[in-house]
């Protein structure tokens, strides 16, 4: 029964992919299983470690500013040690739970923590070498879209790739292999569930020097937590869809239309009505916030200028985004009047200029 359970340790402490209790012949150009490093030794120690490697204690910002700095803490890795109660504890919930996941059988002497962490302890880690050369971007105002340099933005492409490799393994486990979801039960004490969350927390915990958590702590919090979640995104779920019935039904006054604020804790609920836009009135036109005009064609910036002029309305400035495009307040602005309204996007703005503008 000893490879039984060193299946279950190898699908929850080895990897994210499943290992079967059969042999499979990989394709796909990932390792196999006992070539990477375990799941704890990965998340715990290996990625803790290259962001060390990466971002120093001494590293700083672009700006000059210390990146390890308040409210960041400096992480340590954390390596697997079997004589560590929690470390024993954290093993076997995660085995034990993967096991029932992939209907994995397990041995009597699974309940024994440190029979388990002397099973984990035995299996080979693939030593740590950290990656040089890796991209983190540290400023919070960059753009999250742009890719990284030398990478790839190419999400359908890495869909397809990820749906590729999905089939792939599913021939390798054949017709008779089934997945058991397991669901959340916080109360009762013999299923490991709250033994993962607490030694998944403490684990964490260790890697930035915070205080640690027992079990019936850990307990009280996803009480409170789960719920709240839960209800909360319920209750707001559902009051966004009713407001959008309204929204998509012709003719639906403003009045029609509510302002929801909802405290669970208390319980309250209190409704009002929506306040309209301001509407700004001139020379026999009126507009809000939301409304646009669309201007046909790729125009120059003087005629866009000529097109509210022909209104009744001066237009003195003009912006894409925060990239001031033309204001006639800059003497060297007047260059602008002739280029096209597409040529400034690209080369001022820095964006992708679009056929239709409004």
């Amino acid at each position: 029964m000893l490879w039984q359970l060193r299946a279950a340790l190898y699908s929850a402490a080895l990897n994210r992919y499943p290992s079967p209790p059969h042999p499979v012949q990989y394709h796909h150009p990932d390792p196999p299983p006992s070539a990477r490093p375990p799941a704890r030794q990965d998340y715990f120690h290996n990625r803790i470690a290259q962001l060390t490697y990466t971002f120093p204690e001494d590293a700083t910002t672009s700006t000059g500013a210390p990146f390890w700095s308040a409210p960041k803490r400096f992480p340590r890795p954390l390596n697997f040690d079997p004589a560590d109660a929690a470390h024993a504890s954290f093993v076997q919930a995660g085995a034990i739970l993967r096991a029932e996941v992939y209907g994995i059988p397990l041995p009597d002497w699974c309940t024994d923590a440190q029979r388990v962490a002397a099973v984990a302890a035995a299996l080979h880690v693939p030593p740590f070498a950290p990656k040089a050369g890796v991209q983190i971007e540290t400023d919070p105002k960059a753009d999250k879209n742009k890719p990284a340099p030398g990478g790839t933005h190419d999400d359908e492409a890495v869909i397809e790739s990820l749906l590729g490799r999905l089939e792939g393994a599913a021939k390798e486990l054949g017709p008779a292999f089934k997945l058991s979801p397991i669901q959340f039960e916080k109360d009762d004490d013999s299923n490991f569930h709250m033994d993962l969350i607490a030694g998944l927390a403490n684990m964490r915990a260790r890697n930035y020097s915070i205080p640690e958590v027992d079990k019936l702590k850990a307990k009280l919090i996803a009480g409170r937590i789960i719920p709240a979640i839960a209800t909360a995104t319920a209750v707001a779920t559902g009051m966004v869809c009713l407001e959008l019935y309204k929204a998509v039904l012709p003719g639906k006054p403003i009045e029609a239309f509510r302002n929801t604020f909802a405290n669970l804790a208390l319980p309250l609920f209190a409704m009002a009505e929506p306040i309209p836009p301001k509407t700004v009135s001139y020379n026999g036109l009126s507009w809000s916030l939301w409304d646009r005009w669309t201007l046909e064609g790729d125009l120059t910036v003087q005629q866009v200028l000529d097109w509210f002029s022909e209104k009744g309305l001066n237009a003195y400035s003009i912006s894409c985004g925060p990239a001031l495009l033309y204001n006639n307040i800059f003497p060297k602005h007047a260059d602008r009047l002739g280029k096209k309204m597409s040529e400034l996007v690209v080369s001022v703005a820095k964006a992708i200029s679009r056929p239709t503008m409004g």
